[in-house]
């Protein structure tokens, strides 16, 4: 690696090229440099490979072409999207200490304020507390180890901390906790997030990655400043490309009418052509920002009954014991309920035994289709393509209605047929959608579905869930997207 000097930044980017396979490039020779103590966005549409981004900076993915250069001891965390199986069978001090390179005599410290930042675990000072310590981390739910898997990059409070959709799974809380931390921190920050007010918060830039020229470009100013911007440059290319493309068949009109008249004028004509060429040259690619959701139903199967669900005990954990609860909830055709409880209670484990007809104390109703909307999306099976997917969930296989559905939700031709695990979250999501609307459902159960969806979609699915006729169990720490899916109950699982 170079020397650098002092004043240079602690990470630069000269004439980078990567491409994943040949031909699918995501970078093309793009140069940039952050400076010390930067606080930054990473934006980009969705697959346009900002998680490689990240890659590409801690050495997990070499660059095709040029060099990266960073500052000599600079440590860099990143925020991992799974814990992986040989690890959930730590203690949690122990899947702490293990981030560390040399061993932390008394490192009870370090784990009891990074807790306190994602807003994790019982009260501090208690039996209870120091027990959560000595927990495996495969006994935590979902929600508990992605808040985990953030503490895992926070409590080493590197020279850089990449923080890929941190506030995924956080509710408000944790997010206010959150958000204290990075302002307070002093070092280098870069952030993927869809969360416009988190991001608004504490950035002061942005890295955007541009899917059409493949090169990073800077800006100063907050995301919303950024999102304008790029509408801004977008409006004046169109508008550029509209008054080129007027000349261009006024100079063809000429070249033509000339052209005929014979003698010199053919001269004028050959002129007119040149200046077609000139006008042509001059045209600008328009970049394609993400686009927002085609509006969507998901429609309800036919002769769905009144009564869908019966729910008259469920299983909740406290500090890692199962409890027995009583229930009295029905849901009937129309009724649509906010489940809530705390981190760890059992929220994605019942969704799980609803969705699977396993629970105890349950009753669905014969012949109900039940569609599931997992926030890990592992029902969707990684190994096949969003068209056989899509094709899975379809009474007859009409390829153009399925192609037109799939555009709706931007998967397009490219997208279509690739594996659903080369996808990003966001594609996922959207994938996860439009099966949905193919399935017909009786009865929809969704787990955070507003998690790495692009904040443009999100009151276009808002809205389309609103609109559903069939019953509804939505598990979401959003609070307005909670109010524009007009839910009008609540099951609070409590304690």
């Amino acid at each position: 690696m170079p020397n650098m000097s002092r004043n240079a930044g602690i990470i630069t980017f000269k004439d980078v090229s990567y491409e994943h396979q040949e031909g699918k490039p995501i970078l093309i020779e793009t140069s940039f440099s952050l400076r010390r103590g930067a606080k930054l966005t990473l934006m980009g549409k969705n697959g346009a490979g900002k998680s490689t981004l990240f890659g590409l900076i801690t050495g997990k993915y070499e660059e095709t072409e040029g060099a990266i250069n960073i500052m000599p001891k600079t440590s860099i965390a990143v925020s991992r999207q799974v814990i992986p199986r040989d690890e959930l069978e730590l203690s949690v001090r122990d899947f702490f200490q293990n981030l560390f390179s040399e061993k932390v005599y008394n490192i009870d410290p370090k784990i009891d304020e990074i807790l306190q930042v994602v807003n994790l675990g019982p009260e501090k000072g208690t039996e209870a507390y120091e027990a959560f310590k000595d927990r495996t981390i495969g006994s935590f739910s979902g929600g508990q180890q992605a808040r985990l898997l953030l503490a895992s990059a926070l409590i080493l409070k590197p020279e850089v901390l990449l923080l890929d959709e941190p506030t995924n799974n956080l509710d408000t809380e944790g997010i206010s906790h959150l958000t204290k931390f990075l302002k307070e921190y002093n070092k280098t920050v870069i952030v993927i997030s869809h969360d416009a007010d988190f991001l608004n918060s504490f950035t002061q830039g942005v890295l955007y990655l541009n899917a059409q020229t493949k090169k990073i470009e800077k800006y100063d100013g907050n995301y919303n400043d950024v999102v304008k911007e790029i509408e801004r440059q977008v409006t004046k290319e169109v508008r550029k490309n509209a008054q080129l493309a007027k000349e261009i068949q006024t100079n063809k009109d000429k070249a033509n009418f000339f052209a005929h008249k014979g003698g010199r004028l053919r001269a004028v004509a050959k002129k007119m052509r040149e200046k077609v060429e000139d006008y042509e040259d001059n045209k600008v690619d328009v970049r394609r920002e993400d686009k927002t959701i085609r509006d969507f139903i998901i429609p309800v199967q036919n002769k769905l009954p009144l009564d869908i669900l019966k729910l008259s005990s469920f299983t909740i954990f406290v500090d890692h014991t199962p409890k027995e609860k009583k229930a009295n909830l029905v849901l009937q055709r129309g009724d649509h309920v906010h489940m809530t409880g705390p981190n760890g209670i059992g929220k994605t484990t019942l969704l799980e035994s609803l969705a699977s007809r396993s629970a105890d104390g349950e009753k669905i109703a014969d012949r109900v289709k039940i569609g599931y909307y997992r926030q890990d999306f592992s029902n969707l099976d990684f190994k096949k393509t969003p068209r056989e997917i899509l094709f899975s969930v379809m009474e007859e296989h009409d390829e153009q209605k399925m192609r037109s559905l799939a555009a709706g939700f931007l998967i397009d031709a490219e997208i279509i047929n690739a594996k659903i695990g080369s996808l990003s979250e966001g594609q996922k999501a959207l994938v996860a959608f439009a099966r949905l609307t193919l399935m017909k459902p009786g009865l929809l159960i969704l787990d955070e579905p507003t998690n790495h969806v692009n904040f443009r979609h999100i009151p276009v699915i808002a809205k389309a869930l609103a609109d559903y006729e069939g019953a509804m169990i939505l598990v979401s720490h959003v609070p307005d997207f909670v109010e524009k899916v007009a839910v009008g109950n609540t099951f609070e699982l409590g304690t």
